[in-house]
């Protein structure tokens, strides 16, 4: 399992930093290039910008918290939580094409809305 892991393109997870205005400061972050991928395919999914995008999870996590620690961890982790739920409705929608019942359809349930 490794191997695939290893052979990875180094631009993947060289990282990369990007100004964004916030609430009207500009402020830098800095994520991988894989990360800030992901970020693109999640905001045109969204349709709107990477930037708008970054900006309305800030806003989000600021109204829910009172606060916005470790900002480019919590857009990592966005971006992991993403790809698990796609991965996970794809495996739910193929198991109803198929006509099959989830094995755990409460577990699925429960990880989807985690």
């Amino acid at each position: 399992m490794c191997e695939y892991f290893v052979k990875a393109d180094p631009i993947q997870y060289e990282q990369r930093t990007r100004s964004i205005r916030i609430k009207g400061v500009l402020t830098s972050i800095r994520l991988e290039n894989m990360v800030w991928d992901l970020l693109a395919e999640m905001a045109e999914a969204e349709g709107c910008t990477t930037n708008a995008l970054i900006c309305l999870f800030h806003s989000e996590i600021w109204a829910h918290r009172g606060e916005v620690p470790n900002f480019a961890s919590f857009l990592r982790v966005t971006g992991m939580r993403y790809l698990r739920r796609s991965v996970l409705k794809a495996e739910l929608q193929l198991q109803q094409q198929q006509g099959a019942t989830p094995t755990q359809p409460n577990l699925v349930v429960a990880k989807l809305a985690a």
